[in-house]
């Protein structure tokens, strides 16, 4: 079993490094985009056949399409590298593995076929995915402000519609959405790419909404022969708090893991075992030097 582990990384290079010793093995390689917002002088100067920083680096926002075009360029670049992956999994530099490297290969090995994305139909209020998210226009970051001006003015003189139309950019698809992060076969993120250099008109309109790494790549696939091999995803977070972004990870978290051999997560979009945990920085590297005893000890076992 080949793994591609696709990292997007903005900041917390100590853990990215961590992240990256946690994760190589002979059978497996990392493809990392680092934000062009961040310096690179202050990562570590990565090598090795299974480490591939890349060169193709863009300027990344929170909720915006950036994340989806920096998350296309790593995939691009991995579906093209000759050792053919069989798996692709999506994460954040601050991201980090509940299982050893071994253990998560046999794990796409035994569920080799499935897709692992967390996926409901829009609108979903469970899920907090409101289909205002596709009916709202968002600037892109860095549009000029004249231009966010005229609009405004164009909406409240009544010129242009308050709200958009999703339909017709959709072009017959239903709306899905679900949560940024996903283990995808080569068969579906092959699919992924074929449908967006065909059908550019969906990321046209993906542009200008809010939060599109949580929904483009889940309408694609809702709508493809896909949708019917998928299961939840395989990352934990822990959202219990509520706001924006979820919790960062303590020594608490680490130890109701280390309670069951396995994390099951059990929600709206269904039941599974978690492979991977979010979020953790350099600033919580003892939290994470008590998660890497625990790798240690499963490994042993």
């Amino acid at each position: 079993m080949k793994i591609a582990y696709l990292v997007l990384a903005h900041d917390s290079p100590r853990h990215l490094e961590r992240l990256v010793g946690a994760l190589s093995s002979s059978s497996s390689a990392l493809f990392i985009h680092i934000d062009k917002k961040s310096r690179l002088s202050r990562f570590p100067h990565f090598s090795g056949d299974g480490i591939v920083v890349s060169r193709e680096r863009i300027p990344v926002y929170w909720a915006d399409f950036s994340i989806v075009e920096a998350t296309l360029i790593l995939l691009r670049q991995a579906l093209a590298d000759p050792r053919r992956f069989d798996y692709f999994v999506l994460l954040s530099g601050c991201d980090y593995p509940l299982q050893p490297a071994s253990y998560i290969e046999r794990f796409f090995e035994s569920n080799r076929g499935a897709e692992f994305i967390n996926i409901v139909e829009m609108p979903c209020e469970a899920a907090r995915k409101p289909i205002a998210r596709l009916l709202n226009y968002r600037p892109y970051p860095g549009i000029p402000s004249a231009i966010r001006l005229g609009r405004r003015l164009l909406v409240a003189a009544g010129l242009i519609p308050r709200t958009r139309d999703y339909r017709p950019h959709f072009g017959g698809l239903l709306p899905f959405g679900g949560s940024q992060w996903w283990a995808l076969s080569r068969d579906a993120c092959e699919y992924v790419r074929s449908f967006v250099d065909s059908k550019p008109r969906l990321a046209d309109f993906y542009r200008n909404t809010f939060c599109p790494d949580e929904s483009f790549f889940h309408t694609i696939l809702g709508n493809s022969p896909f949708r019917a091999r998928m299961r939840r995803n395989v990352t934990y977070a822990d959202w219990s708090a509520g706001g924006p972004h979820p919790a960062r990870l303590n020594c608490s978290h680490i130890e109701r893991f280390a309670d069951a051999p396995a994390v099951v997560l059990d929600d709206v979009y269904g039941s599974g075992e978690a492979l991977f945990a979010r979020k953790f920085s350099d600033m919580e590297q003892s939290v994470v030097a008590r998660l890497d005893e625990l790798l240690i000890s499963k490994g042993a076992a």
